[in-house]
């Protein structure tokens, strides 16, 4: 049984395999979004597909709309063409239970997916064509927080940057770039409003997103390719806006046992590819079960009905504190510091990292301990029951086959929101002392140690993709395993950077403690294993 678009009539074959089908006519819905297209989400993804249109096909389903979503990548093409194309634009869910049973559907809720490709006129043509259509409602995101990006480690334009101002909206190649040049085609057909939000994983979401169209439709002003009418168009939250939003829910790479599972049962080119981008994706995502979904309640050309998929729909205040209650606290601290030093000790597994009584005792410090008196109830959903949530069951869900090396990637761009908005709370608050913290200087201590790429074992470890890798590792030149002496304060240069911690280190009076946690995991064979024991005693 192949998964598209005619073999949606083979209702009885689906269920026996244990698949439940859309509830809605996929060729009608599919025709009536492209004539009039209301929600459009870049980053075509496992986030998205596991998630995001999980929430359309449930309004679908139960027949409050009968639009869905337009799909579109702006880096990785190969998803696109390989993806979604040979499936009809269809995505094979399945949920993994706690128990390790699983469930299936086909989620049919994307209309169209498009190459977000400046190089590809006809693609670019049709991104215009809907974005000029006044019946659009909302753009959404899920490009990691590295998509929002415009500058490197120095604050210098990035050259893609560099190159998109200098070129102009035809050209854009940047995602940020392009999404501007989309609103420029709105805005000169007629400037229909537009709610453009950020549903990725990072702190202030929607504001780093609209500071950075922003930043582009500035430079574009000053390269004189748009007027100050567009300036004010995207600058007008009552006609453009940019929601707040915080999401949760795990979404690992597509795991073996999941394919096999389905080859056996008959369901065919199941297999996961490797984009040319070097993505590891297939055409079914397996994710957990919990998840949230936190939106600010801003859109002015309307929305679809989301709060009865499950989506909380809020004022900003409530998403920011929900938001600062996941990303500084409850879980993406943790996975972080689980990751950082779950590479490092030789584990392939987060759930298994679970079963480790340092790990374990450094994740409980960070959240409860360390996290909780900076927190800020958001009332909608409990801090502690949240925590509890990801330490009980979540994190230890062995059927989740999440990795330390996945959650390692781009941790740069991550530490300062994950630990450095703690430790500003703290030094905010004349009632608490910064230098009592242990574990969350324990963990950037580990992270410097694991970009160092030598294992608890001394021997070679690979470290994950990020933007700014080459140049920490650089900064850490000299530093040798199993010479401690070799350690002359190199970290304090990058300590000291506020731009990546989110305030200046060692002005807060961290930098000795973290450099001394470090320089005991420089020790030898078994020295970061050792540190965690002596700071978690």
């Amino acid at each position: 049984m192949k998964m598209n678009e005619t073999n949606l009539t083979n209702k009885a074959e689906w269920e026996k395999l244990g698949v439940a089908l859309p509830k809605f006519d996929h060729a009608a819905m599919s025709a009536a979004t492209k004539k009039s297209p209301v929600w459009v989400h870049f980053g075509a993804g496992n986030i998205f597909r596991g998630f995001i249109a999980v929430l359309q096909q449930k309004l679908l389903n139960e027949g409050i709309t009968d639009k869905g979503i337009i799909a579109a990548d702006t880096f990785d093409y190969d998803i696109v063409d390989k993806i979604y194309t040979p499936f009809d634009n269809l995505t094979m869910m399945v949920s993994l239970n706690p128990d390790g049973s699983t469930s299936r559907e086909i989620v049919g809720s994307v209309a169209e997916a498009l190459r977000a490709d400046s190089n590809d006129a006809q693609q670019i043509a049709r991104f215009k064509e809907i974005f000029e259509n006044a019946a659009l409602q909302m753009v959404s995101f899920t490009i990691t927080e590295k998509g929002y990006a415009l500058y490197n480690l120095n604050g210098e334009f990035l050259p893609v940057v560099k190159a998109d101002i200098a070129d102009g909206p035809s050209k854009a190649r940047h995602a940020m770039s392009l999404v501007t040049a989309f609103l420029l085609a709105r805005y000169t057909a007629g400037a229909a409003p537009l709610a453009v939000v950020s549903m990725d994983n990072c702190s202030h979401n929607g504001e780093k997103l609209r500071s950075s169209v922003q930043t582009i439709a500035k430079q574009w002003l000053d390269g004189g390719f748009v007027d100050d009418g567009f300036i004010s168009y995207i600058s007008d939250e009552a006609r453009v806006s940019f929601p707040w939003s915080m999401i949760d829910k795990i979404t690992p790479r597509p795991a073996e046992v999941v394919e096999k599972s389905l080859a056996d049962d008959g369901i065919e080119d199941m297999a996961p590819i490797v984009t040319s981008k070097n993505t590891f994706i297939a055409p079914f995502v397996n994710a957990e079960v919990p998840q949230y979904l936190v939106v600010e309640d801003n859109f002015p050309n309307g929305r679809p009905e989301l709060e009865k998929a499950g989506v909380y729909l809020t004022d900003r205040e409530t998403v920011n504190n929900t938001e600062r209650m996941k990303v500084t606290t409850c879980l993406n601290p943790l996975h972080t510091a689980l990751a950082v030093y779950g590479c490092t000790l030789g584990y392939t597994s987060i759930a298994s990292e679970m079963n480790d009584e340092q790990l374990v005792a450094m994740v409980k410090k960070i959240g409860y301990d360390e996290g909780m008196p900076v927190v800020v109830d958001p009332k909608i959903l409990s801090p502690k029951a949240f925590i509890d949530e990801v330490i009980e069951k979540r994190l230890p869900n062995p059927f989740i086959p999440d990795t330390p090396q996945r959650i390692a990637t781009d941790t740069s761009l991550k530490v300062g929101i994950r630990f450095g908005e703690t430790i500003k709370s703290y030094l905010a608050n004349p009632a608490l002392d910064v230098t009592t913290l242990t574990a969350i200087p324990l963990a950037l201590a580990g992270w410097m140690r694991y970009l160092l790429a030598v294992d608890d074992n001394c021997q070679p470890m690979e470290v994950s993709s990020d933007p700014q890798k080459d140049a920490l590792q650089a900064k850490l030149a000299g530093i040798t395993v199993g010479k401690p002496e070799t350690y002359n304060g190199q970290l304090k240069e990058i300590l000291t950077n506020a731009s990546l911690f989110g305030t200046d280190l060692c002005a807060a009076g961290l930098c000795e403690k973290i450099e001394a946690m470090f320089v005991d995991m420089l020790a030898g064979e078994g020295a970061v294993r050792a540190t965690l024991k002596k700071y978690l005693a």
